[in-house]
């Protein structure tokens, strides 16, 4: 893949390609992304000034229903490339678009009153420095995604080539335990407001099956039982100052 820049950490590139959004296509990756965007857009509110900085969005999951939803956006990505997905929200003046280092965050201490970070922390190598970066410009909300391995996805190694198959471009990832996640940003003068998990069942599964109402009745009812609010991932999490 050409690289346009030379930035340390360039994992929202391969995030913001459409052979990446194709892991969403059909049913059940319309259904998945339903579940991210309506528990985002809930936690993000209040938001008075409807101004998110959105690191890493160029695969537009949450910066189209964000715009849609009458925020202003500005997506801050590691290649002018990145901006394909979301190109019809910028001719829109719905979104601004800018390119720059992700572990270096080319603004102002508590310059955004929200901040959102999706598919990246999970990919970045040097996920501390995104999230100390996250903490020095945000001035009230950051909200975060991570997949865990205090979930089913303890059999992440076990799904990895099944993934493989489903995605054909599946990279390794990090699982992370909440602690590693809910210290890094304390450290950093954050802590968390609310949590929410996402699924019970692994993604992958979902992807495999590719019927959107097994998909539906199953994680509802493993919600109903609580087995997602213990067990459960990604992990959509809303920080605080302290």
């Amino acid at each position: 893949m050409n690289i346009e820049n030379n930035f340390p950490e360039t994992a929202d590139i391969e995030t913001s390609n459409d052979q990446y959004a194709a892991r969403f296509s059909g049913g059940t990756g319309e259904w998945m992304l339903s579940v991210q965007e309506k528990i985002t857009l809930n936690l993000i509110k209040p938001c008075p000034e409807k101004k998110v900085l959105d690191i890493g969005g160029g695969h537009g999951q949450l910066a189209i229903p964000l715009c849609r939803d009458g925020y202003s956006v500005k997506v801050l990505s590691s290649a002018e490339s990145c901006r394909h997905r979301i190109e019809p929200i910028i001719d829109e003046g719905k979104c601004t678009f800018e390119v720059g280092n992700i572990i270096e965050l080319p603004y102002e201490d508590n310059s955004f009153e929200s901040i959102i970070c999706f598919r990246l922390l999970t990919h970045c190598e040097q996920w501390p420095k995104l999230i100390e970066e996250l903490c020095r410009v945000s001035s009230d909300s950051i909200i975060v995604d991570y997949p865990t391995s205090q979930s089913l996805n303890k059999i992440a190694p076990m799904l990895f080539k099944a993934k493989k198959k489903f995605e054909g471009d599946t990279r390794t990832w990090k699982l992370f335990k909440h602690a590693e996640v809910i210290d890094e940003f304390k450290k950093n003068g954050y802590i968390v407001e609310r949590k929410k998990a996402q699924f019970f069942l692994p993604m992958v599964l979902h992807r495999a099956l590719k019927l959107p109402i097994l998909s539906i009745v199953s994680e509802g009812i493993c919600r109903a039982l609580g087995l997602t609010h213990f067990w459960g991932s990604p992990m959509i999490v809303k920080m605080v100052p302290k």
